[in-house]
């Protein structure tokens, strides 16, 4: 590892400053310390596709409400988009529990206690 920091730095000294490979090399470099980590500890995964995955509909979600009419609209489809994504990154159907929620605070549930009733 020390050869390849080493390299990079050479490589980094012929190359344009605002190049692509430049800019790449130089966030190599500014990570040096979590490559060098998930070497040295195999339980690190190599990337976070699995988090990517996990987030994308969150993203998707977020640029459908750009559309939602209003600014009170997109502030709603938030609220409820991220209800919904909570929901599934915990193993809890959404429209269970979106149709449990309802009911209880339509029927004098403790909106006091908004917090208790998170997914």
């Amino acid at each position: 590892m020390s050869e390849m920091r080493a390299w990079f730095a050479a490589g980094m000294a012929k190359l344009p400053a605002r190049s692509p490979t430049t800019e790449a090399i130089r966030y190599a470099l500014n990570h040096w310390d979590g490559l060098c980590q998930f070497l040295e500890d195999g339980r690190i995964e190599i990337d976070n596709n699995s988090v990517e995955r996990a987030v994308r509909p969150i993203a998707l979600s977020r640029k459908n409400a750009l559309f939602a009419g209003s600014d009170e609209g997109r502030e709603n489809w938030a609220a409820v988009a991220s209800l919904i994504e909570t929901c599934k990154l915990n193993g809890v159907d959404p429209q269970r529990y979106l149709t449990g929620l309802l009911a209880r605070l339509v029927n004098g549930g403790p909106q006091a206690q908004i917090d208790a009733l998170m997914p």
